[in-house]
This record gives C-alpha cells, structure tokens and sequence, in this order.
C-alpha cells in the first residue's frame, strides 16, 4: 500500500545493494588515514575537488531534463547547494499536464514526507529555547494522548516518535486519515492499535511524528502550522513555504499533483491530496529556493547568513543516526539508520548523507541529499506520483560529484523499486471472477449497522426493494462516504476504494461472516484489516 513517505529507507536499499556489487575507485586519491586528522570518524578516503562538483553541476541540467523525457513526468525542480552559495536552480517541464505554464525557481510544489525533516528543526528551535527537550514525555505536553500499552503511554518522548521507534506499526492512522477522520481523532484512536516492542521496533509512522510535532506545539501556545512559521519559515526567510495546504491551494505559481492516466498512458491532474491532518509528517508545501536555504541551514549547522536560527547542540541529535532502519544484508554491507525525522547513512565514498524522500500516489515525488563533510546538497521535488524521478537526479547527481562519473542507470534502478508503492491494492486485483459464483444470501441478511471502536461504526443498506434489486452498499467514515458493493461469490462482496493508499484500479474485499438466524454478525473489510483491526461486529437493534 502507498502512503506519504513511502520512500523512507528505498535511497538507502538501493544504494546499499548496489555498493555491495560495485567498486567505485572514484578518481580520487586513497590514502592511509592522516595522523593530522583528530578524527577517524570523518575522514574520507574518495578526495573530492570543487572542479569536480563544478563538472557535476554542468552536466545537471541534461541529467534532469533525461530523467524527465523518460519519466513522462510533467514537471520537476532542481536547487543545489554548497556551504553558502546556491550553485543551481531550475525548473523543468509544467506545473500542469493541461496548462504551458513553467515550471521555475519559485514554483511551489507539496513535498509530502520532506516536511518530517523539516518538522523536526522546527522541534529543534523549541529544544533550543528550551521549551521541551528531545526527550520529554509526550504525557506531559498531551495527556490526552495514548498508545495502547499504559508504561508506554508515560514514557513515550519526542525523540521516540521523531525516531519512529514508539511501537506503532507502519503507518499507523493513515487508514483512519483515507476515511476522513481530522488529526486529533486519529491520535486519540492510535491507543487501540496493539503496539510492536518500544524502542526494539522501527516502524515509520506519519502520525506519530504528528503526535510529537502537536505536543510541540502545545507546549510552545500554539497551532503546529504557526510555529513552523514563526520558528523557521520567517527567520529563514522562506516566504514560499507553509504548513496549511490552503496556503499552497491559493499559490498562484502551484505544481498541481498529478497521477497516472486510467488508461496507463500518461498522467491527469489529481490536485486530490490534502495532507492538513498529518501536516507536521507531510504536509509541508514550498519550492526549491526556500528548501535550499533550509539546506544550507543544516549544512551549516544551524547557522543561516550570520545568525543563529537553531544551536548546534538542538539540531545534532535529529541528524546523527538514532534507529537502524535496514539491517545488512551480509557482513559487507552497509546498514541504514534514522535520526530524528532524517535518513541518516553511509555513501560508498565513505561519507555521511543525510536524507529523506517524499511521495503522495496522489501527486508528488520529492528528495533531498546533502553531504556535511562536502557541505552539498541538492533537493529534486516534482508534481506526480512518486516513480523514481526525483531520486535518480539526485543520486546521479552525487554520483557525479564524488566519482567524477555515474555508476548506474539510477531511473532504471528505482523504477522496479517503487512499482509496487503506487500499484493497486487488494488480493483480488486482476483475478478473474468465478464464472458460477455461489449466489448470495437474501441482502436482508447482510444489512444493518455494525460497529468498530477504532474505525467507527459502518452501515450496509440493502436496496433489494428499489429498481436496483438484489444490491448493497456500504456507508463508512465521518462524512458517511457511500461505496457501491458488487458482488463476489457467496457471502464475499467487493468495492472499489481510491485515496491516497488505494491507486487506481485497487478492489476491496467485504467478507461477511458468522451467519445466525438470516443475519451475518460479523464484515471484515481488506484494505482496512492491515493491523488485523478491520473486523466490525453486527450492532444489536
């Protein structure tokens, strides 16, 4: 299934596998480490020139107007940074399928999970002033905020969700957000979701970096979209970017989000993707010249243009490795790991990057990388699902400016990485239906209202007695969305979903179960049974 930051981790798989079968000699000078060094830790054995990164930086330009000619992207947008100097920005391609308008500069696209590293400089401001800790519990800044183990509950912190080490499982709540629940009903229902081992789990959860960014923000008077303002956007001078998705509606210079065509051929704008109930994991909206003064930031550890946005001491523990997210697949291979809202891992040369990567199916693909010991970094943010595109620019990017050359096809590599993310969903998606199915019971046996604590209670009305005989359909969510039930064979129904975690072409299937005296006590519903809560239980008269 598809959800926002689904790429967490993908950058590092792919690196990873592919340094375990190539050698990169990268035109550089190996050497023993220098006794001059004070530290091993950071020494690099791949030297890298500005000539070098100056050769990179003109053959970018072609390299994304590649990946997009092959991609069939619409639109895309490239800023590099170094130390305090902006090396590149250009927008490539159009902001909509339908529409001649470029692409440039200060085009403002949504960058989905990019607003988690965002987000936690954000959390690093209020640790700077001293407003929480990385390592206050979330009890004591929302005590109405539970997980479903009580020791858990009282000692969860910060650092834990922004970590993504609390237990949740993955992406726990996104289901509660497709059917249209706001962020403070999700968080109160995360207590029902049983938990993995506390701080022995990596799990990535858009709404537990949300619970953390709220506490945050009640801690500090305020709403989460005001303080990300007023904390960095403004000091930063980012006067592009927001945390309120009406604020990116109402851009006049906007990406519009794009998905693939029904046909598979091409794309159509969506514009379907509003992020406002998990905004501090991904509902940050800007362009390429906002978050590159935001790199150069980080780069600069905290500093931007002679001041102090964040102190070092705040900002070090989100981007140092604090969770192994993907362990080795044999003793040469190199494991990654997870800051505070950062992908954190080794690159072949030997050095550092951080890192995180973005992606809507309803719209956008976005990444950053920066290099701290080259003080580098390039963010790539494009207007439609998530295929690749924006990774392959950029790792072929620090291909270029470490090795002087590339040392794959990067598209081709991550194309088949990411297929399956923005695939349909379900266990019936191209199967054949039963050519004599068992015919169903009478719709009276399957009608009725059935109850569910964590996704509320759902009701499947029977329309036997309308011109549409012998058919049912199934009412879910706050706003009472109606999907049509078609059915399968026997007591099994289907429907067809489509939202952020359901592509297009996705098929649900709507079991009915435990059948007593004409009526099904029990429906289990697929797309929704992934941490095996997706069972609702018949509500008496």
């Amino acid at each position: 299934m598809v959800s926002v930051g689904i790429c967490i981790g993908i950058i590092a798989t792919v690196t990873a596998a592919h340094a375990t079968q190539t050698n990169y000699p990268g035109g550089g000078q190996h050497t023993p480490y220098p006794a001059s060094h004070t530290s091993p830790s950071v020494y690099s054995a791949v030297t890298v020139s500005s000539e070098r990164v100056s050769r990179a930086i003109a053959r970018l330009d072609a390299v994304a107007q590649d990946v997009l000619k092959r991609s069939s992207i619409p639109g895309m947008a490239v800023a590099v940074v170094q130390g305090e100097e902006l090396l590149f920005e250009k927008g490539f391609g159009v902001r909509r399928i339908d529409s001649a308008l470029p692409v440039d500069a200060q085009t403002v696209f949504q960058l989905a999970s990019l607003s988690k590293p965002i987000g936690a400089t954000v959390i690093a401001t209020q640790v700077d002033q001293e407003k929480v800790t990385w390592d206050t519990p979330i009890s004591k800044l929302l005590p109405w905020f539970r997980l479903s183990d009580p020791w858990v509950s009282k000692h969860v912190t910060i650092a834990d969700l922004y970590a993504h080490r609390s237990g949740l499982p993955d992406h726990a709540g996104d289901d509660l957000e497709d059917l249209g629940y706001g962020r403070e009903e999700i968080l109160r229902r995360l207590r029902l979701i049983p938990l993995k081992p506390f701080r022995a789990h990596y799990a990535y959860t858009n709404f537990g970096i949300t619970a953390a960014a709220q506490s945050v923000a009640q801690a500090a008077g305020t709403d989460w979209a005001t303080l990300s303002r007023d904390a960095l956007y403004e000091p930063l001078g980012m006067h592009s970017t927001s945390s309120r998705h009406a604020d990116y509606m109402a851009q006049a210079n906007r990406a519009s989000g794009h998905i693939l065509a029904k046909n598979g051929t091409g794309y159509q704008v969506s514009d379907l993707r509003q992020p406002d109930a998990q905004s501090p994991a991904g509902g940050v909206s800007s362009n390429i010249r906002d978050v590159a003064r935001w790199m150069q930031m980080v780069l600069q550890n905290g500093q931007y243009e002679n001041s102090t946005i964040i102190a070092k001491e705040a900002l070090l523990p989100a981007i140092t490795p604090k969770m192994i997210t993907g362990q080795p697949s044999s003793p040469a291979a190199r494991a990654a790991s997870y800051g505070y809202g950062f992908n954190v891992g080794v690159q072949p040369s030997g050095r550092v990057m951080l890192g995180h990567s973005g992606g809507f199916y309803l719209g956008t693909g976005t990444t950053f990388a920066m290099i701290p010991s080259l003080d580098l970094g390039i963010v790539v943010l494009t207007n439609a699902s998530p295929i690749g595109a924006a990774e392959a620019v950029s790792a072929t990017f620090m291909d270029m400016a470490q090795f002087g050359h590339v040392t794959r096809d990067w598209l081709a590599a991550y194309q088949p990485v990411m297929a399956p993310l923005v695939a349909p969903a379900g266990e019936l998606v191209g199967a054949l239906h039963p050519s004599s199915p068992t015919p169903p019971q009478s719709m009276q046996t399957y009608a009725g209202t059935y109850q569910n604590d964590y996704f509320g209670d759902i009701e499947v009305r029977s329309q036997s007695n309308t011109a549409q005989s012998d058919s049912l359909s199934l009412v879910i969510g706050p706003g009472r969305d109606v999907k049509q039930l078609s059915h399968w064979d026997g007591n099994t129904f289907t429907f067809i979903p489509f939202n952020e975690n359901a592509p297009i072409g996705s098929i649900s299937k709507v079991q009915f179960e435990d059948i007593r005296k004409g009526q099904a006590q029990r429906v289990s519903i697929e797309l929704l049974n992934e941490n095996n809560l997706g069972t609702f239980t018949r509500k008496p008269r």
